[in-house]
């Protein structure tokens, strides 16, 4: 008989996990609380305008570990278009000044030392040590289940990238800035008003452009919804179980003769009971360990990182449905605004603007959708609620209109349709804690760490997700869904296999 893994939780890393256990032969079944699957990896349609939640670039479109997890997964096919855009973000100064950072890296070095060229020696320095990190790569087997045949390997292969990340892992972004020593104003304002107050390893910050730089961090047409679908479509057309629309309760655990306890399968709110062979949680980590088991694996070390790791800040999403075209000169607008206020946020930073232009599935022709979002304290959301709530909404639709208007005065009389979503509106729909769309921030103190997949005195039990890895995103997740079936497969002494096998 068939084993039946029961996967809680139909975001990315619930999906790939599915995917992945009907690969190897295992009766998997999703149980997700939303009404359609995805997660964090959504959008939605108004009027004929779509508005994406999720995804602006995504690493793998091109090569590598995670390129072969999209193949896998069906959400990147040979009709896939992928954009790479020549800018990353312009980004504008509070006098009205631009400063631009370019997706190749050498492209980006022209352009600041032509900004500033007193900071030749430093500008230098950075780019080096973003260069060493594109031999950087990710691991095809989960923890535990590679030889030391493959830390040689990875060794020999990434070395300059892991010279630069073990010394730069620890240390944040503004010790990083404070070292390379800027001098020009331009260069200041960009790293110290948008960077250097991040709770952000330095490293995490250099590897990014080495992405984009290397074309494998690119935007495939038609954003989040169709990238879910396609995986969802793989799961089914596996004959994967969707169960939509239901919340689970509990995990249900059996003790063990010689102690401990087994995960058996799941309680739904409705009563119900799904036996299990294996259960995976794919489902928000805090609610999984605080909730779902009762707090009763807690681990010193999950212990400290709720406690003590910094999250990423929740998002306020402001949609707009312009009637008439916006060219997207730059797919990415960064707005430096510190202190000023967008209803009752008190802007960190400033704001970000995403012409979605150049993606013609967003809009009806000769029209364009754009999103404003910015950062927003949980604090100032938790307990908002009824009429305040809204009164909220209405005050931040209001400023982030004006803000608009002063970016792009063209399309005065041009609003057709406005939407938003609150820190709110994503705990809402997918149980995240706090707002925290990404989980963990790779900060210096959990650069490198993880959460652990397998909680001591459980067993039949995985815990997967984005948040078991800091930085979160989608491709982490979905590797994680991977990794899970793979220590399943160990465990019942069975071959792991990525592709479907043939059948007589």
């Amino acid at each position: 008989m068939e084993k039946h893994i029961v996967i809680i939780g139909g975001g990315m890393a619930g999906l790939s996990a599915g995917i992945y256990a009907r690969l190897n032969g295992f009766k998997a079944t999703v149980v997700e609380m939303h009404d359609q699957p995805g997660g964090q990896c959504t959008a939605w349609d108004r009027d004929g305008y779509r508005f994406d939640h999720c995804i602006h670039w995504l690493v793998g479109t091109s090569s590598g570990t995670f390129h072969r997890i999209w193949e896998e997964l069906g959400a990147l096919t040979p009709a896939t278009r992928i954009v790479d855009h020549d800018v990353f973000t312009r980004v504008v100064a509070p006098d009205g000044s631009d400063f631009l950072v370019h997706s190749n890296i050498d492209e980006w070095e022209r352009y600041l030392l032509q900004v500033a060229p007193e900071d030749a020696q430093a500008i230098h320095r950075m780019i080096a040590d973003m260069r060493s990190t594109s031999s950087m790569e990710q691991f095809e087997d989960a923890p535990g289940l590679r030889s030391v045949v493959d830390y040689v390997k990875a060794g020999v292969h990434m070395g300059g990238a892991l010279l630069t990340l073990g010394k730069h892992g620890r240390q944040s972004c503004r010790a990083y800035f404070d070292e390379l020593g800027f001098t020009n104003p331009r260069l200041k304002l960009f790293f110290d008003d948008l960077y250097a107050d991040m709770p952000f390893s330095a490293a995490a910050f250099l590897m990014m452009l080495a992405w984009f730089s290397q074309k494998n961090a690119g935007y495939p047409i038609g954003g989040s919804l169709p990238f879910t679908q396609r995986i969802t479509d793989r799961f089914l057309s596996l004959g994967g179980e969707l169960r939509l629309g239901q919340r689970v309760k509990h995990i249900l655990l059996e003790p063990k003769s010689g102690g401990g306890s087994r995960a058996t399968g799941i309680e739904l709110e409705d009563g119900s009971v799904i036996p299990a062979d294996h259960v995976i949680s794919a489902a928000d980590a805090h609610s999984t360990i605080y909730g779902l088991l009762n707090g009763h694996f807690i681990t010193p070390h999950i212990h400290e990182a709720f406690r003590h790791w910094a999250t990423f800040t929740p998002l306020v999403q402001v949609c707009f449905g312009i009637d008439m075209e916006v060219p997207a000169t730059f797919p990415t607008t960064t707005v430096i605004a510190r202190g000023e206020r967008i209803g009752s946020t008190e802007l960190r930073t400033g704001f970000n603007v995403m012409n979605y232009a150049f993606d013609p599935t967003m809009a009806p022709k000769g029209k364009t959708s754009i999103i404003l979002r910015f950062e927003t304290p949980w604090e100032l959301w938790k307990d908002l609620d009824g009429g305040a709530y809204q009164e909220e909404k209405k005050r931040i639709l209001a400023d982030a209109t004006a803000r608009l208007l002063k970016l792009h005065p063209e399309i005065a009389g041009h609003i057709s349709v406005t939407d938003i979503t609150t820190p709110k509106t994503d705990v809402r729909y997918t149980g995240v804690w706090q707002g925290a769309y990404e989980g963990f921030l790779p900060g210096p103190e959990n650069f490198g760490k993880t959460l652990e997949m397998r909680l001591p005195g459980l067993d039949g039990f995985t815990l997967i997700g984005q948040w078991v890895f800091p930085g979160g995103g989608l491709p982490p997740a979905a590797q994680s869904g991977k990794w899970a079936i793979q220590l399943l497969c160990k465990e019942l002494h069975q071959e792991f296999v990525t592709a479907q096998r043939a059948t007589a």
